[in-house]
């Protein structure tokens, strides 16, 4: 057996190396520390484990020494972390034992001090104080302890103090600043420190002009160069960089733009001389310490033929309802500033819209209707009005109006079915959704809302409010109770959608449930009933030859389809392979020769089986009395033992009992031929002595075949015939006289 030992409690066993020592340096004897002996590392198999995927250490079994399997860098396997452990485990087998292992590596000085900068750039304004404090980036070192940075030194310099002289004396120095660390011996880095003495902000920009005028055209395109202004700056740096600005004039909104860095105005927006003709622009330059100065750029517009016309809308009336003829839609005005060719105008809508344009007073028209309109068919219109004046080039100007046709209750709703037709399986779960019945209406808004009803039905034997139930607002239809196949196949009724308009609208569709059989019934044996109080015993001549119809088994299922669908087995036999039965049609049928071996009586168990899934079944015992003696006119003579040693005087005695005997047995045989016969006519006329029973059959039964169920007001008689090669069934009257067979009755035989 293989035992597991956990050395739980004791402390770990720890180690420590410095880092960067090569690799297959001895860290310890691992046989020695566990204090196992030389060579049971090896024969209990022995290995390393690490919580990393990557292994570090190396041990020899056969020696117990650890060994350094790669050269160790503890920047790379700790980075800051103090102290740096490497935890590991050695595990042994039979038994198997752990135990905690860690190996400590210490740091080394192996990494000099870096400035992430190779040079640090200091800003120092030119009125800064002797003694003013500078932030430098501090230097970076992996490693820790001693061996981190420890000070910092700067290179000498004679000329540090000159930066509170003026900045022609002394515009830039240089200085070396060294990090030094704690190290044996110490290592140092090194940077240099550029310190720049910058200037102060002292003088404001001046424009050279403080007055531009400008002449443009108002056609003059867009992006166009109107002037360019420019000032200078007598700072240096920053303060010494000028950046151009646009101020609004005269509360105008300036159709102008200047680029900040050159000062070049461009014109952004089209020009206009009607609606202004002169401009007036304040500019501003403004250097790098917020100092600024002011010009002014005065532009004159000359004015050109590019007023395209004006289109106002005075009244605009959307929706308009759909039946409304000739309604007006809207009312505007049109103007054009230009005169001349320039300021004369026409309208126009497009083609094939139900709508005219009007002309009322000068520059005024009018939008309506030219025939009533239809919403359904289009709900909106997208109407362009296109206004171009007289001029050279013309201009022309489009307005669009949305029209939108409110809408009248005009239409019913509209299934999406002509009928429908629904399936649901018979012993549903109450309250089964079975489908959904769905209209549409092509109105909108509450005339087109709908909702649902179950209407009256026509027939008065169907009680549909116990049967389905329907949602008013989505049409689902739900059946309340579980349905039986074989008491409802299918019924029908209508269902009403109406929408909520004034008049309200509605219609109907005539719905359709068909109940789906389940095999949920056994198939129930009509001939030989089975719960007879006295069997029904069928007898068999014992010379008949092989495929003799003993009887036929009659059964049926309420259920349909496939569900009754019946199959017959023999299930056991007193002789096994004396009767066979037809699996189809329940004949009972010898499959051999009677012979005297055979017994005189026989029971066979059958089984009735239907197609249904899963299938469902029924047994039937037959009773079989063999008939021995309709072709034989005696009966044998019994044996009888005659003792030698009698005397011959008791011989004489015995023959005449013989005698006697025979003639009796000749007697008694006569009489029960002539009894049998009689018994067989009288079961052709009453059922052969097989017992009626009272009252009626089950009810709701199903042929075979599916086409109908007998009532439960009949009883048949079934007349077999012992001698003949078929089995015929007699139908007698109704028991209840004023009933009327089906026609669709039909019985399996």
């Amino acid at each position: 057996m293989l035992l597991l030992l956990w050395v739980s409690g004791s402390e770990a066993i720890k180690y420590s190396v410095p880092e960067e020592t090569e690799s297959g340096y001895l860290v310890a004897n691992l046989a020695k520390d566990l204090r196992i002996r030389v060579g049971e590392l090896a024969a209990r198999g022995a290995r390393i484990h690490h919580r990393g995927n990557k292994d570090l250490l190396q041990l020899d079994a056969e020696t117990g020494n650890l060994f350094l399997k790669e050269k160790l860098d503890r920047e790379v396997l700790c980075g800051m972390t103090e102290p740096c452990v490497l935890h590991f485990q050695i595990i042994l087998k039979n038994p198997v034992q752990f135990f905690q292992t860690e190996l400590q590596l210490t740091d080394i000085n192996d990494h000099s001090p870096e400035f992430l900068d190779t040079e640090m750039l200091l800003t120092i304004p030119e009125s800064a104080q002797p003694g003013a404090m500078f932030p430098l980036k501090a230097a970076q070192d992996p490693d820790i302890g001693s061996n981190a940075v420890q000070n910092y030194t700067v290179s000498p310099n004679l000329h540090f103090h000159v930066v509170t002289h003026s900045r022609s004396d002394a515009p830039e120095l240089t200085l070396i600043l060294t990090a030094l660390d704690g190290g044996a011996p110490p290592k140092s880095g090194t940077t240099t420190v550029r310190i720049e003495v910058v200037d102060i902000n002292d003088n404001a920009p001046q424009f050279v002009q403080s007055l531009y005028e400008v002449q443009v055209s108002e056609n003059m395109p867009l992006d166009a160069l109107l002037v360019t202004v420019s000032a200078s700056d007598l700072d240096a740096g920053i303060y010494g960089n000028i950046a151009y600005s646009l101020f609004q004039g005269d509360g105008d909104s300036q159709p102008f733009v200047i680029d900040e860095m050159t000062g070049k105005i461009h014109l952004s927006k089209k020009l206009d001389f009607e609606v202004t003709p002169f401009y007036n622009m304040e500019i501003a330059a403004t250097d790098g310490g917020g100092l600024s100065g002011k010009c002014t750029v005065a532009v004159q517009v000359l004015d050109v033929n590019d007023n395209a016309p004006e289109l106002t809308i005075s009244t605009l009336s959307s929706p308009i309802p759909e039946n409304s003829p000739e309604s007006v839609v809207a009312v505007f005005s049109v103007f054009d500033p230009d005169s001349g060719d320039n300021g004369r105008m026409v309208c126009s809508i497009q083609n094939e819209l139900p709508f005219l344009l009007k002309s009322t007073l000068e520059n005024y028209y009018t939008l309506a209707t030219e025939r009533p309109l239809d919403r359904e068919s289009k709900a909106e219109y997208n109407i362009t009005i296109t206004v171009s004046d007289m001029g050279t080039p013309r201009l022309t100007t489009q307005h669009t109006i949305t029209v939108q046709v409110s809408d009248i209750n005009d239409n019913a709703p509209a299934f999406t079915q002509t009928s429908y037709t629904l399936f649901v399986h018979e012993n549903n779960s109450p309250a089964l959704h079975i489908g959904t019945i769905s209209a549409t209406d092509s109105d909108s808004g509450s005339n087109a809302h709908i909702t649902y009803s179950l209407l009256p039905s026509h027939d008065p034997q169907l009680a549909l409010a116990s049967l389905i139930s329907i949602n008013v607002d989505n049409g689902q239809l739900f059946v309340l109770r579980a349905l039986d196949y074989e008491a409802l196949q299918a019924f029908d009724f209508r269902v009403g959608a109406t929408d909520q308009g004034s008049p309200a609208l509605s219609s109907e569709v005539l719905v359709r449930v068909v109940v789906l059989d389940n095999n949920d019934n056994e198939p129930f044996v009509l001939y030989p009933l089975q719960n007879a109080s006295v069997p029904c015993t069928e007898l068999l001549p014992r010379a008949v030859e092989p495929g003799y119809l003993v009887t036929k088994v009659v059964a049926v299922d309420s259920d349909s389809g496939q569900n009754a669908w019946l199959s017959f087995q023999l299930i056991k036999a007193t002789e096994p392979g004396l009767f066979s039965v037809w699996a189809h049609n329940g004949e009972v049928r010898t499959a051999r020769l009677l012979s005297e071996r055979d017994a005189p009586k026989h029971r066979l168990l059958l089984l009735v089986k239907d197609n249904g899934d899963p299938p469902r079944s029924a047994s039937v015992t037959l009773h079989m009395l063999v008939v021995d003696g309709f072709s034989q006119p005696y009966l044998p003579l019994p044996e009888v033992a005659l003792d030698p040693t009698r005397d011959e005087d008791n011989l004489t005695l015995y023959l005449v009992i013989a005698l006697a005997s025979v003639s009796s047995l000749f007697l008694l045989s006569v009489l029960l031929f002539v009894g049998v016969r009689l018994c067989r006519r009288a079961r052709a006329a009453s059922l052969g002595g097989c017992s009626v029973p009272e009252g009626h059959f089950p009810g709701h039964l199903v042929d075979v075949s599916g086409t109908g169920t007998l009532s439960q007001s009949y009883q048949y008689e079934v007349c077999l015939m012992g001698e003949s090669e078929t089995t015929d069934f007699k139908f007698l009257k109704p028991s209840i006289p004023n009933n009327v067979i089906p026609d669709n009755y039909m019985l399996n035989s």
